[in-house]
């Protein structure tokens, strides 16, 4: 069995999160960590018992050694450090929002078909037990059609100015962050949607604060969108079928749960809880693809972000929502 050298770009709160889960696999060595911040390295490659650290990011990339890299940074950096990757001959594995627009995400597929490397968008709900026992249910046909999907997630996090979460340069807001998710839902469960409406509130530093959309299909169904960073309402979507209605949600700390309604019926519930919260099935997919010869995930195809991707540019360009970085 091969074993893959990991490298981590931008160690903070999701790195740990990931490299968690990379640990449960024999055949994943963590290798690396490369940070701006020299004791913020060191710091996370003794925690978490890497071998090697550096200071920058481009010293990362360029160890020869480093044969995945797992980049957490802000969605601005996004498109830099996967190029800068890739062009170093590493396979990469980047948080999502893949980029801040459908043109930066175009330019690193190019690039990873260029390399002929492997890339996949970070995308936690594709590998979860209770996003595939979803599927399975409206699979089955046991709900009739979806009529109706809404999608929420919200929290109210400290205002900081300077926080990736209201800096624009960095591409904050709650649409990327987190808002991203319910939209993930709607592609998932309903395909692209035919046509778009958002509009959205801002905060002081003029980035989307709170944002609201409606999706409709050419088969009729509809979807609602929201995220939010001025109230709490959690995570989750329900669907609303013919023959009953479906919810799926999760924790915070990523427990899961499906909820069935058939009309009529008891209603019933799936619960499940995977280990280090379930990031290491994403670590497990890169992998089983390298091992297979594949340069792009089955399970979230380069073609998904891209949908994803224009998609979320749709919703900016209806509520109003632009970056700097739009105008490069």
């Amino acid at each position: 069995m091969k074993k893959y050298r990991w490298g981590i770009l931008a160690p903070g709160k999701m790195s740990a999160k990931f490299t968690k889960g990379i640990q449960l696999f024999d055949n994943a060595e963590l290798y690396a960590v490369g940070s701006r911040d020299a004791s913020r390295a060191e710091k996370f490659a003794k925690d978490f018992g890497f071998k090697k650290y550096y200071d920058s990011y481009e010293k990362l990339a360029a160890d020869p050694d480093v044969e995945i890299v797992y980049i957490a940074s802000p969605h601005s950096h996004h498109r830099e450090q996967t190029l800068l990757c890739l062009r170093k001959g590493k396979n990469v594995i980047c948080e999502k929002a893949f980029g801040l627009n459908a043109r930066e995400v175009n330019e690193m597929i190019r690039e990873a078909k260029k390399q002929d490397l492997f890339l996949m968008e970070a995308l936690w709900p594709p590998f979860q037990p209770f996003y595939k026992k979803a599927g399975e249910i409206l699979n089955s046909g046991v709900l009739g059609k979806p009529l109706h999907l809404h999608g929420y997630f919200s929290f109210i996090p400290p205002y900081d100015p300077l926080d990736r979460k209201f800096n624009l340069d960095l591409g904050g807001g709650s649409l990327l962050d987190i808002g991203i998710y319910p939209v993930i839902d709607a592609l998932t469960f309903l395909g692209v949607p035919a046509g778009i409406k958002a509009s959205a509130t801002f905060s002081p530093t003029g980035s989307e604060e709170s944002l609201s959309a409606v999706f409709s299909y050419q088969g009729g169904e509809m979807a609602t969108i929201y995220s939010s960073f001025r109230t709490n309402v959690g995570i989750g979507c329900d669907i609303l079928c013919e023959k009953g209605n479906m919810t799926v949600t999760r924790g915070r700390d990523m427990s899961q749960k499906v909820i069935l309604s058939l009309h009529g019926e008891q209603e019933q519930e799936y619960t499940f809880n995977p280990p280090a919260m379930g990031y290491h099935w994403e670590a497990e997919e890169v992998m089983r693809c390298l091992d297979e010869g594949l340069k792009e995930s089955p399970v979230v195809p380069l073609s998904f972000s891209l949908d994803l991707i224009k998609t979320l540019d749709r919703i900016r360009e209806a509520a109003g929502i632009r970056f700097p970085a739009d105008d490069n």
